[in-house]
């Protein structure tokens, strides 16, 4: 083998491989022309849902996951959480249509290694991506204080308390037979609690308070 073969083979092993995530057939198509057209990379597959993407996720073949923000099942943040909770070891960009600082913000408290927009240059995109893949955050500006200044901040301590025990798993029921309180209240103050960390669910909640464990860890 000569000189030149071993270097192709080297730059095709070292090419990234890119999972995308995304509901919109024309973004996901131009997308995937975009990487596949650009020699550092290797185009991994797409899916359309969160539950398809978690699938794949598990197995972990791929070096960095870009996710669109709303999928045919769930968005970016449910996504986000539940790759969390599942503990999965992937990288994660996230490929917004939005230009929602509010999205943003939520997307760095959920850990998402990466952050860039449908609009921006081709060359953001890619290098968001190889950033990503070589272990790098790579997000648009933003100020630290102000992501630090999160729902959590603001929680009495006894709403901590609940979102402790949401977090090692108690069930609504356990809640109730352990605190002296019925199961109706357990909900409201849940309702409330959800309210408040701007949530809607209990994996995204117990994902906030997660990563703000690790953060301050």
């Amino acid at each position: 083998m000569n000189i030149q073969s071993e270097r192709t083979d080297q730059a095709i092993e070292q090419r990234v491989r890119v999972l995308v995530a995304e509901r919109n057939p024309l973004v996901l198509s131009a997308l995937r022309e975009m990487l596949e057209c650009d020699g550092r990379f290797e185009f991994f597959g797409s899916v359309r849902s969160g539950k398809h993407f978690l699938e794949l996720a598990t197995a972990s073949q791929f070096d960095v996951a870009v996710i669109g923000w709303k999928l045919v099942d769930m968005d970016g943040a449910d996504l986000l959480a539940e790759i969390q909770n599942r503990k999965l070891n992937v990288r994660v960009t996230v490929f917004s249509n939005e230009h929602d600082i509010g999205i943003l913000k939520q997307c760095v408290r959920l850990g998402a290694h990466g952050y860039c927009f449908q609009f921006d240059e081709p060359q953001i995109i890619f290098e968001t991506i190889l950033a990503v893949a070589h272990g790098r955050i790579c997000i648009p500006y933003i100020d630290i204080n102000k992501v630090n200044d999160t729902p959590l901040s603001r929680l009495t301590v006894r709403e901590r308390e609940l979102l402790a025990v949401l977090a090692d798993g108690w069930t609504n029921l356990q809640i109730a037979t352990r605190t002296g309180i019925s199961e109706n209240t357990v909900k409201y103050h849940l309702k409330n609690l959800y309210d408040k960390l701007a949530v809607r669910n209990r994996a995204m909640a117990v994902a906030l308070y997660s990563s703000e464990k690790r953060r301050g860890s």
